[in-house]
């Protein structure tokens, strides 16, 4: 059973105060004021993927991760991270649920050390989506789906996104390969569109 939300139609507001309406709002502490930018000059989109433990779906790991609160006892990956400090502003689960962490006017700590045209720190003028999921397993209809739906609201209320859409591997190339080969970027071009 799918569990993917329904929304107003795109005319309407559906970001009020940095925060997409429908979405379940979990609020993470690993965030800060954006430095070089107001939330009116978000102009980069960053697709990601996460799973905790690698390649497994459905825990509540990534919000513990997230919260500041994961576990290193529960799986041996979780040693080697449970001290990160990092956050996104969405997940969206394999099943189309969206989860919210960070306020869209805020700075999420999903991009580390990243540059994007010549600018670095992408997380001063980025918004940070991840999708549940793995490099190499394609991802969900629902996942598209939804993705389509925050996107085009994002797009609405921060303009200066226009087509500034990447993975993270676009702006972390020796470091990341998310959201991979598995993303298909020309479906979800054409979904918003």
């Amino acid at each position: 059973m799918s569990t993917t939300q329904d929304f107003p139609p795109l005319n309407t507001n559906l970001i009020i105060d940095g925060w997409f309406v429908g979405a379940k709002k979990i609020p993470s502490p690993h965030f800060d004021q954006r430095e070089h930018c107001s939330s009116r000059n978000v102009s980069l989109l960053v697709v990601h993927n996460i799973s905790l433990p690698p390649k497994e779906f459905g825990g509540p790991y990534i919000t513990d991760l997230f919260l500041g609160r994961l576990d290193p006892n529960v799986h041996p990956v979780f040693e080697e991270i449970y001290q990160l400090r990092v956050s996104a502003h969405c997940l969206i689960r394999r099943n189309g649920e969206i989860i919210q962490y960070v306020s869209f006017n805020d700075r999420a700590w999903h991009a580390g050390v990243s540059n994007y045209l010549g600018q670095s720190k992408c997380n001063d003028f980025s918004i940070g989506i991840e999708l549940e999921g793995a490099d190499d397993i394609p991802y969900t209809d629902e996942q598209y789906q939804q993705l389509s739906v925050l996107t085009l609201a994002i797009k609405v209320q921060y303009p200066e996104i226009a087509d500034n859409i990447v993975g993270h591997c676009d702006i972390a190339p020796e470091r990341k390969t998310d959201p991979g080969k598995a993303f298909d970027w020309v479906r979800f071009k054409k979904l918003i569109a």
